[in-house]
């Protein structure tokens, strides 16, 4: 009903700034879903997502910009993103906990300096796509993706593979003693988790005018990505985008209302739901059914 709602809702207004928010939710649910899958269902808690993110920017900009068509462009961001996902993979699931989070961060930071001294210019679409540009068709298009990021998730979860994953994450000793492969599993996470952040970066590309290559290598997608998914409810098909609508509408509200402490906020806010409500909005909206129930 969500995602119908938000279908119908370009033929309803043709407010720009409500279609631009509407794209930054879904970019969140996309990207936030994807790192979700890796950290929450694997239980490999990654800090270089916006390596995989920043791949699928480049790569589709470069394609969309030069000539090829979108699909196409789209498809080799999601490819070439997997690619550098299965080549670090092997040395990155040799660590453990905070060493292979710091080192994915570390991975995800020398591309995005190599992509800054590379190519320090402002990239900018075509004089000839700006005067056509409009801005429902990207508004589709990461519905689409959202829509897409989803589902894929949610039949991974409660196949044989997706409770592999699950397994792994409770107890990767136990895991591999009771036959499940914990390297392949984790890496079949890690392969779904950077093509579908490859895509949510090629969607980024295709939605924005202009910006610095290296912008979408930011470390930011990759907390932005982790706190919506705490937020929403980590480890779950629906807090992601409970978080993404949450988070995004919170952070457009408090940064015009309260520009220098609004991050501040968000970083307090995500302590307490760690610290008070580990499974988030998901575990909260659960809590207020039981109540209602049983006061009922």
């Amino acid at each position: 009903m969500l995602a119908a709602g938000f279908a119908g809702f370009p033929l309803v207004t043709a407010r720009n700034d409500l279609l631009n928010l509407g794209i930054q939710i879904f970019l969140a649910v996309a990207l936030a879903e994807s790192w979700n899958l890796l950290g929450g269902y694997a239980g490999q808690i990654t800090l270089g997502h916006a390596a995989f993110f920043g791949l699928g920017a480049l790569v589709t900009r470069t394609l969309w910009v030069g000539g090829a068509p979108l699909s196409v462009a789209l498809a080799a961001g999601a490819l070439v993103a997997t690619a550098f996902g299965v080549l670090i993979g092997g040395p990155a699931f040799r660590l453990r906990g905070a060493y292979f989070a710091i080192g994915t961060l570390g991975l995800a930071e020398i591309l995005r300096i190599t992509v800054g001294n590379l190519m320090p210019e402002i990239s900018t679409i075509p004089v000839t796509a700006l005067a056509s540009y409009d801005l429902v068709p990207r508004y589709y298009l990461t519905l689409a993706l959202a829509m897409f990021s989803v589902a894929v998730v949610a039949v991974l979860v409660r196949s044989r593979v997706g409770l592999g994953m699950q397994a792994v994450r409770e107890d990767e000793a136990a895991a591999e003693a009771s036959g499940v492969g914990a390297f392949r599993h984790k890496l079949l996470a890690l392969v779904l988790s950077t093509a579908l952040a490859g895509l949510a970066g090629g969607a980024f590309a295709y939605y924005h005018v202009s910006y610095y290559p290296q912008h979408a290598f930011s470390p930011a997608w990759t907390f932005d990505a982790v706190l919506i998914a705490f937020i929403g409810g980590v480890g779950t098909v629906h807090g992601p985008v409970l978080g993404a609508l949450f988070y995004v509408i919170a952070k457009e509200v408090l940064a015009v209302q309260l520009v220098e402490v609004h991050l501040l906020i968000f970083g307090v806010l995500f302590l307490l739901v760690v610290l008070l409500l580990p499974g988030g909005l998901v575990e909260a909206w659960s809590r207020a059914r039981r109540l209602i129930t049983r006061n009922s």
